[in-house]
């Protein structure tokens, strides 16, 4: 009998087969970042940066998404996921998929980075690796720099486990009395304040001869020595902290015996948890929340080394009230987010070549205008003028920040004209010169109202200090919709022009960051259209008062009608499919979860519809299934900066529509934030994002290919093919437009 294909009706989409986990498909996003590390093409410096990012990622992961499955599995909660998961069987998929990354993280480290570390004249040294001019000199730095900030913890009956603060690193110590011979367990915390390595001098140095050890790492260590070049410089050498205190630490137990010493480090659950319908002061609820993170929740992970005594493991889980699947052991170094030090070193052929954003052709003559001269500009020479004239898209960090969005709020703050400024801040830089901007226009007498969202995880703290300098300066300052987070990115000018009122606008994909800027791909587009303007005042209007605004002129807004308006585009190009035209969707972003948008994309691939999606990380929709998703094909690329930018566009039978803006299609993008997704009308920017999307899709060196199985395949040029990087060329391409290349 043939094979019957099946219609549209006779299946579940919403099938948990055709799901993937959300938990493990962020597990293979920063799979991706680790293979970056391993990959040799990647300057050898920058690898090291790879493995610290590999190791802050995690981090986070286990205070936010592992910490609330493990509260789900503690009260005890059934509902499955999407994939069919109950919380107890996603806990179990982690650490089951995870372990293997970890140990070739830290196996990459040990055997081949250091290693390769030590050939160009970068020695991370093991205290046996020293002589023992380096050891005395090693005694000599603890005994002035590092005792005198030490506390060693003793447990006891009289002295309880002491609390172990979040991410830190710490000496599990087992020491005995030589009179009674009775042992004791403390521990010694590796103070934040000091470095994590120790430098070493560089003259007279010299193999210690005594690879007691006698492991590989070691071995690693002298080969590289005996065949490196006889000019080669020394550039650095050292050890970390934390050997250099477990070898003194006879001067922390003086009379004991030191029987044992292991490191170990934890993390903690660091989500909060703040319930504003109840909260009358929203700013003190969070800052009362940062204070219990200080001291941090359950711990949810213990990482140790494979050396590691079964008593001081046993000892360790006990303590911390942990199971035997919280506990990772690890070869080598814990902690390795802190290589990020070595990117310090002086040593420019061993990272990527600097990158500097160019200033877009059309701004090139405001180059070096002094903001703070802005008023005074004669007209046809100002900012505003150059957006009267036509929307201007930026693309960063290929275009300057400074020079375009930073200068578009810093003028507005300046120019006799503005009669306010109104803005969304989800996050900025500690030293943010858009804030002070802020400040600045507030006292110049114009209206400034900007909403903080203190929930920005992980940037309340610096966003209610930001909030309480804004306050202070008379800007009027708001904090948001109860139950909601403010994530969109925008920015609204208005402007008194001979007898009218015009409304000047940014909006963008990323954070109104300076620093973030230069690392993340970001877009905006900077334009005076009235009616998104329009769109715009009432959205502020929606933020900051009273409103049950339902419908909106040209913006797509959450959680007012984004989702509505998302699934009656995709709907759009289903009918166009019927209706024996073609229909296509590309669309870019960080993260696809919703079950709800997946279903309809499957239902659009079922008819015909044509697919490419750009996900950077997590996503949850299996391509390439045959009568369900083998139209829809999703990549992620992940290079030397960080894929941030959301663009969506539709073929719309000829009549193409691109939209770029904050939301993700993820549920808590969609529900449980407020979004902003514009429409980008203007012909030529419209070409640029589809130029934009066309060079990502192309890309075959640093994108990966999602398989029906949930692993991703990197793309390689074919034999005698070029390589084609999507950051590389668009790098090439902002300089040739700036006349640099």
């Amino acid at each position: 009998m043939p094979k019957t294909k099946k219609t549209l009706t006779d299946v579940n989409l919403r099938d948990s087969q055709y799901y993937f986990s959300r938990e493990l498909s962020w597990l293979e996003f920063n799979h991706r970042v680790l293979q970056e590390a391993l990959d040799p093409k990647t300057p050898l410096l920058e690898r090291l940066k790879f493995l610290a990012i590999f190791s802050a990622n995690l981090d986070e992961f286990f205070m936010v998404r592992v910490a609330g499955v493990k509260k789900q599995v503690e009260a005890r909660v059934t509902q499955v996921t999407p994939d069919g998961r109950t919380p107890q069987e996603q806990l179990e998929a982690i650490c089951h998929k995870l372990r293997p990354s970890v140990a070739l993280q830290h196996q990459h480290f040990d055997k081949v980075l250091r290693f390769e570390l030590a050939q160009v004249g970068v020695y991370i040294l093991d205290y046996m690796d020293l002589n023992q001019e380096q050891k005395n000199y090693l005694q000599q730095y603890f005994e002035d720099q590092v005792f005198p900030v030490l506390t060693p913890l003793a447990v006891d009956p009289s002295h309880p486990f002491p609390y172990i603060s979040n991410r830190s690193l710490n000496l599990a110590v087992v020491i005995q009395d030589p009179e009674t011979k009775e042992e004791f367990f403390a521990r010694v915390k590796v103070p934040k304040v000091l470095p994590r390595f120790i430098s070493l001098p560089l003259e007279n140095y010299q193999l210690s001869g005594n690879n007691n050890s006698n492991n590989e790492e070691n071995y690693l260590l002298e080969t590289a020595l005996k065949n490196q070049n006889s000019k080669q410089k020394t550039i650095w050498q050292g050890v970390p902290i934390e050997q250099a205190i477990a070898h003194n630490l006879a001067a922390l137990f003086p009379g004991m015996n030191i029987r044992e010493c292991h490191p170990f480090r934890i993390t903690r659950d660091a989500d909060l948890s703040v319930q504003e319908d109840e909260a009358d002061d929203l700013l003190l609820a969070i800052e009362q929340e940062l204070r219990k993170r200080r001291l941090g929740g359950s711990v949810v992970r213990l990482e140790i080394q494979g050396t590691t005594s079964e008593t001081v493991r046993q000892t360790l889980i006990q303590e911390l009230s942990l199971n035997q699947n919280d506990v990772y052991e690890l070869e080598g170094m814990l902690g390795l987010g802190d290589l990020m030090y070595f990117m310090g070193l002086p040593l420019p052929e061993l990272k990527d070549v600097p990158w500097s954003p160019v200033v877009p052709p059309r701004l090139r003559r405001l180059a070096g205008i002094n903001p703070s001269a802005f008023d005074s500009q004669e007209e046809g020479e100002d900012f505003f003028s150059i957006i009267r004239n036509g929307d201007l898209l930026v693309h960063h960090p290929y275009h300057s920040f400074s020079a375009t969005v930073q200068r578009f709020i810093m003028q507005a703050a300046c120019d006799r004209d503005v009669l306010a400024i109104k803005m969304t801040l989800y996050r900025t830089s500690g030293d943010s010169p858009i804030v002070n901007a802020l400040i600045a226009a507030a006292e110049n007498g114009k209206q400034v109202v900007v909403l903080v969202e203190l929930k920005a995880r992980f940037d309340e703290e610096n966003n209610i200090q930001w909030a309480r300098k804004l306050e202070q300066a008379g800007v009027h300052v708001v904090y948001g919709l109860v139950g909601l987070k403010t994530h969109t990115k925008v920015v609204l000018v208005v402007r008194r022009e001979d007898d009218r009122i015009r409304r000047y606008f940014h909006i963008g994909t990323g954070n109104y960051n300076p620093k973030t800027a230069r690392l993340y791909t970001d877009l905006g587009i900077l334009s005076c259209r009235e009616d998104l303007g329009a769109d715009l005042t009432d959205l502020f209007n929606y933020l900051t008062g009273y409103s049950r605004q339902r419908s909106y002129r040209k913006l797509m807004v959450a959680p007012v009608n984004l989702r509505d308006r998302f699934l009656s585009l995709i709907r759009r190009e289903i009918q166009h499919c019927h209706n024996g035209a073609s229909g296509r969707i590309v669309a870019k972003m960080n993260s696809l979860v919703d079950p709800q948008i997946i279903a309809a994309l499957y239902e659009a691939s079922r008819a015909g519809v044509k697919i490419d999606l750009i996900v950077r990380g997590v996503c949850c929709l299996r391509p390439g299934l045959e009568d369900i998703s083998q139209n829809i094909r999703v990549i992620s690329i992940v290079g030397r900066f960080l894929e941030h930018s959301r663009i969506y566009y539709f073929q719309n039978g000829g009549l193409e529509e691109v939209y770029i803006g904050s939301a993700d299609w993820m549920t808590r993008n969609l529900d449980r934030r407020v979004e902003a997704i514009a429409p980008v009308e203007d012909t030529n920017s419209a070409k640029d994002l589809q130029e934009i999307l066309g060079i990502m899709l192309a890309d075959n060196c640093k994108a990966w290919e999602l398989q029906p199985d949930g692993s991703y395949i990197q793309r390689r040029p074919p034999e005698n093919a070029k390589e084609q990087s999507a950051q590389k060329i668009l790098m090439d391409m902002a300089l040739q437009s700036a006349g640099l290349a």
